[in-house]
């Protein structure tokens, strides 16, 4: 059982609260000669492919090492300027890495604000009354399960598309909300959540769930 991420939407579809917990490498290295037959560009700080999938490498992913000197920004770790070794045919054949970036908080605030609308017009579509909308989305890499609870607060892991069990995951998760968040003086509704007990008791969980399953919950 692998358990990706966990995520907190308000009542009023903000992101509250989100965890990456076991977030796995997607990396591909290999071997080019001139000219590159792919498209970089510089965006948000980091250089990424903008065309010409091929090998593993997607459009989206950044560069991560040119000859195994590793990239920040657009410049090696020499100092020297990634689109400059690129455009120079005499430094070839290169050896680039790619990878998927992680998703930013801001990305995650976005995409919590697209589940919301989603979820809602999930329950207008349901040919009968009272829906309780998204539950369960099921990728080919990937399952999605959203709890509602009864003042609109979702709670959302992200799991591989095999594990079971993710309700009661939910429901856990759920109480130590309830527990440690809400119980909390300091904490306010609608707020992103600051806790360190909520932090632990949440991380101790998840590996609990990945070490022997939702049988003991």
């Amino acid at each position: 059982m692998v358990i990706y991420g966990v995520y907190i939407v308000s009542k009023s579809g903000g992101l509250i609260y989100n965890y990456d917990h076991n977030i796995p490498k997607v990396e591909t290295e290999k071997t080019f000669g001139y000219p590159l037959d792919i498209k970089l560009q510089y965006e948000n700080k980091k250089v990424v492919v903008v065309f010409g999938q091929r090998d593993g490498i997607n459009v989206g992913h950044m560069l991560l090492s040119i000859n195994g000197s590793p990239v920040t920004g657009c410049t090696t770790e020499d100092g020297r300027d990634v689109f400059d070794i690129i455009a120079s045919k005499e430094n070839y054949p290169l050896s680039l890495k790619f990878g998927r970036p992680r998703a930013t908080t801001n990305e995650k605030i976005v995409l919590a604000s697209m589940f919301y609308p989603l979820f809602a017009l999930a329950s207008q579509l349901s040919p009968v009354p009272k829906c309780s909308g998204i539950e369960i989305l099921t990728a080919d890499t990937f399952k999605l399960a959203c709890f509602q609870t009864l003042t609109g607060v979702k709670f959302i892991v992200v799991t591989d598309p095999n594990m079971q069990g993710t309700d009661v995951v939910l429901k856990r998760i759920y109480e130590l909300y309830s527990d440690y968040a809400l119980k909390n003086p300091f904490y306010s509704l609608e707020m992103p959540i600051r806790c360190e007990l909520f932090d632990t008791s949440l991380h101790t969980l998840l590996e609990l769930v990945e070490k022997s399953g939702t049988a003991n919950l």
